[in-house]
């Protein structure tokens, strides 16, 4: 059988940490993942992707492949040494439960088909084995109105499962989801027990990628609620107070006389809703009324003569 290199499997050194190791994970479960995934080995790598966290996510199973020695390379010749690692009888698999991973997994760990090794099948004497089931990703987008106030939403996942031959296949699943106030755009939920199915134990947790659908009227940056606000060139000009939209609401915001197209102004603790609260920056657009009839030529001419000298481009040095 061939030697499996699980750290180059996760693209991690030998000495990653378990958070190094869940972070490749989480994020090469979510590349190959066979629902979303365009690449053609989708299947194979999702499932070796599996079975090298499996290994790797658990101190007692890595110190027991890290024994194997470092001077193997992936697709060399693998024999397991004889009896060795057999006093780790708690990383023992039946062959129904070691079947979803490869003959070296189960010359290590399992008991497949027979074969010696580490923990190999012991003529039935073996300890009952119960693993926690693996955890799973998977994106959910949302409203920001969603994000500002919370709400209960229901999701579809097609989700992988290997059956007892190792075959990926997927099943459909309805989950209720709640929406905390207050989450960011890359933050996760976490569906504990929603994730993969345990060996004899339980399953693992579901955790979802937020993302915000995009917005006719906001964008959003952390916490903070971007909008851009349409003045008339006299609100601009002579000052006002005006309406503005929020998430919370309309409010009203004082526009500061001769105020400019692109000008930012603040209405702190407008943004996401936290402990430490967003804001909301408004960008001000001057919209000009459109010079359509006589009346509306002759005020833009009025305009002209009274403001001659002003030249818009004076910094352009034109």
């Amino acid at each position: 059988m061939e030697y499996k290199d699980y750290y180059k499997i996760l693209g991690v050194s030998r000495n990653a940490s378990q958070d190094d190791i869940k972070r490749a994970y989480r994020k090469l479960a979510r590349k190959y993942h066979p629902d979303v995934s365009k690449e053609s080995d989708a299947e194979v790598r999702f499932k070796e992707v599996n079975e090298a966290n499996e290994v790797l996510k658990d101190p007692a199973k890595r110190s027991d492949y890290d024994a194997l020695g470092t001077g193997w390379h992936a697709g060399d010749e693998f024999r397991p040494p004889p009896g060795a690692g057999t006093h780790r009888r708690e990383h023992e698999f039946s062959a129904e439960e070691s079947a979803q991973f490869s003959d070296f997994f189960s010359s290590i760990f399992g008991g497949r088909g027979g074969m010696g090794g580490f923990g190999g099948a012991r003529g039935g004497a073996r300890d009952q084995f119960r693993q926690r089931g693996s955890d799973q990703t998977a994106r959910i987008r949302i409203a920001l109105e969603d994000a500002y106030h919370g709400a209960s939403r229901q999701l579809r996942l097609d989700v992988p499962e290997f059956d007892d031959k190792g075959q990926l296949h997927t099943r459909g699943r309805t989950l209720n989801v709640r929406i905390p106030a207050g989450i960011t755009e890359g933050q996760q939920i976490r569906l504990a027990g929603q994730g993969g199915p345990g060996f004899g134990g339980e399953h693992g947790d579901l955790f979802l990628d937020v993302e915000f659908e995009p917005h006719p009227v906001y964008s959003c940056e952390g916490r903070d609620i971007h909008v851009k606000l349409p003045i008339s060139p006299w609100e601009a000009a002579l000052g006002a107070t005006v309406p503005v939209p929020t998430l919370g609401g309309t409010v009203s915001l004082k526009i500061p006389a001769n105020s400019q197209s692109g000008q930012r102004l603040r209405l702190k603790g407008r943004g996401l809703p936290s402990k430490t609260q967003g804001d909301a920056f408004v960008q001000l657009e001057i919209v000009n009324p459109p010079a359509d009839d006589e009346p509306a030529r002759s005020a833009y001419q009025e305009l002209s003569k009274h403001f001659g000298a002003f030249n818009p481009r004076a910094r352009l040095g034109v």
